[in-house]
């Protein structure tokens, strides 16, 4: 057996800064419950870009995981364009 890391997330293995490994793991989160938003829908991704106020290809970027393409602000108004209600809790 070897001596490996061993890491609650993908993205602490990635990213040494935990301040960006929070925001990363919050993107992503967003990211895959907006894209699962669409497909439940059954939204092409032209639909799906007049419904979030964005381009077709940046719908594609979203739908491929392409994380560093979106902001958390605008992954939190394209779920609010969807319906979606986004909540933030905050720990100590």
């Amino acid at each position: 057996m070897s001596n490996k890391d061993h890491f609650d997330s993908v993205w602490d293995a990635l990213e040494d800064d935990p301040v960006r490994q929070e925001n990363l793991k919050l993107r992503s989160a967003l990211m895959m419950q907006i894209a699962e938003q669409i497909k439940d829908r059954g939204l092409t991704q032209n639909q799906a870009a007049e419904v979030l106020h964005i381009t077709q290809p940046r719908v594609s970027a979203l739908l491929q995981g392409k994380i560093s393409n979106f902001r958390l602000d605008s992954l939190v108004d394209m779920a609010h364009r969807l319906g979606m209600h986004v909540s933030i809790n905050v720990a100590a």
